[in-house]
């Protein structure tokens, strides 16, 4: 068997981490033969939690599970991983301005990339789920000048998962017979879930989405503010904020760059915008149609773009260019690393 392979997970005493551990534990995200070290992250007031979800791992029974580390410690929660899924980050309380929320984020995410780069292999995978994901994600990125950026990335795959359900359900198919939605942009309200190069399998015949569906005011209208308003939608039900189906994007994201996407399909993830072929501003993190291969990402290049998606396109960078120029006044003023606090 394989030698183990050491995964992180912050905010690791919070729901989304306790709906992803046992999947990652069992080997549905990094392979059924494939060992895993898990070290588990969190603020010091969270170890006693954190002592609950070992103990619970452990009497799981799971094969592949050699070790859990739960730590409060950056040094040990990031010393020679392979992966790293950053979930924790400080939410948006009533009444937080954005460029207040950017702020306590940069501090975590400045700390969190400072200590990728000072421990972690170079060849470590990064995933920044805890929001404002993307911005996070290049902050990250930038405290960790010594690990390509092309191994950094941040969720968009919920929205994905999101707007492929959608169209399925629409479509009386499962969601399997749906595939190259696209999510372009910032995972926020301005995201553009994007279906003019979706197909649809129908009765063994694939169709394309606009004409599976043939309801045009549909896709550029409710479908578009029901992605874009899910998470809203979500918390406001169940009084939390989605947890299962966020594990379950997470878990599906990893396991895309483990393993690669499927011959003929693209998902979507946020990416380096450097270098991209639809004219977006370089230097940012931004979700993109891609393929995988060999644990490399490419951003799907010659998709033809319409005047309605190119608008929506546009908002949604001009929205990341302004939170990374506010961020980026904020790492500025970092001259030494800070504790990185969070809840979720």
């Amino acid at each position: 068997m394989a030698e183990p392979i050491r995964v992180v997970v912050t905010g690791a005493a919070g729901q989304i981490a306790y709906s992803l551990l046992y999947s990652i534990a069992k080997g549905d995200v990094f392979g059924k033969d494939q060992p895993i070290i898990l070290i588990l992250l969190d603020i010091p007031p969270m170890l006693p939690v954190l002592d609950g979800v070992v103990m619970e791992l452990q009497d799981c029974a799971l094969p592949l599970l050699r070790e859990v580390i739960p730590t409060d410690k950056v040094e040990v929660g990031f010393k020679d991983i392979d992966a790293a899924i950053l979930v924790g980050s400080m939410p948006r309380k009533e009444g937080m301005e954005r460029k207040d929320l950017l702020k306590a984020n940069v501090a975590i995410f400045k700390t969190q990339g400072a200590a990728l780069d000072k421990y972690a292999k170079k060849t470590v995978k990064v995933l920044v789920v805890g929001n404002p994901a993307n911005t996070n994600c290049l902050i990250a990125s930038k405290s960790a000048p010594s690990i390509p950026k092309e191994n950094f990335s941040c969720l968009t795959r919920l929205d994905h998962n999101r707007a492929c359900s959608q169209v399925a359900m629409r479509c009386s198919v499962s969601s399997d017979n749906v595939k190259n939605v696209i999510i372009w942009g910032n995972h926020s309200s301005t995201q553009y879930p994007d279906v003019h190069h979706a197909k649809v399998n129908i009765q063994g015949s694939e169709v394309a989405a606009y004409d599976a569906v043939k309801d045009d005011a549909w896709f550029r209208g409710e479908f578009i503010s029901t992605v874009q308003q899910r998470g809203a939608a979500v918390i406001k039900a169940r009084k939390l904020s989605s947890a299962m189906s966020a594990a379950k994007a997470i878990c599906d994201h990893m396991r895309d760059i483990w393993f690669g996407t499927k011959e003929g399909e693209f998902i979507s993830m946020g990416v380096h915008a450097a270098g991209n072929p639809y004219g977006v501003p370089e230097d940012l993190i931004y979700s993109f149609p891609v393929q995988i291969k060999n644990k490399t990402w490419k951003i799907v290049d010659g998709l033809p773009i319409n005047d309605f998606s190119q608008a929506k396109m546009d908002a949604t960078a001009a929205e990341l260019v302004e939170e990374r120029d506010t961020a980026v006044d904020f790492l500025s003023q970092y001259h030494s690393p800070v504790c990185f606090v969070y809840l979720y």
